[in-house]
């Protein structure tokens, strides 16, 4: 049976919209994701709706408020997770937001990283594929699979409507 835990991803912009707000977790060590840079989000609460759930994860991790939430795209990572869990995700770009975000948060460093250079930073590989769909402007939204075996992506497709 399929049984995803379903998560929000957000891509903060600076008023340029040439960099991005990541959070590189490098505060425990038994983090799945320890070294790597990630945008900011996390697990859809019972009684939440997909959007609060952004809101309320960039609030907890970056001290700031979401304005302007854009839908990007979806992802389904079936086999992710550290225990080979079902991962689905969406996934947000944030043109606005109130407030000075927090330099870091209990799993790592918050960062303004240049959106052209996104790819050279260590991060999963599958995030390789999709990230230049959050950025690339096309106006409709994006909904891929990428299933996952023993930490690497196994194969990635996507449509857009």
């Amino acid at each position: 049976m399929y049984t995803p835990i379903l998560a929000t991803l957000g891509f903060i912009l600076s008023p340029d919209e040439k960099m991005t707000l990541l959070v590189h977790r490098n505060k425990r060590r038994d983090d799945y994701h320890f070294g790597k840079f990630n945008g900011l989000g996390g697990k859809l609460e019972p009684g939440e709706d997909i959007v609060s759930c952004l809101k309320r994860e960039i609030r907890e991790e970056a001290g700031i408020e979401a304005n302007n939430v854009i839908l990007r795209g979806t992802v389904n990572w079936s086999g992710f997770g550290g225990e080979g869990e079902d991962w689905f995700g969406f996934i947000f770009l944030v043109k606005n937001y109130d407030g000075s975000p927090y330099t870091s948060n209990n799993e790592g460093e918050l960062m303004w990283q240049e959106v052209s250079r996104l790819s050279s930073l260590p991060m999963w590989e599958g995030d390789r594929f999709f990230l230049p769909l959050v950025f690339d402007g096309d106006p409709r939204v994006f909904h891929g699979s990428m299933p996952y075996a023993d930490g690497k992506p196994r194969s990635w497709q996507y449509s857009r409507i």
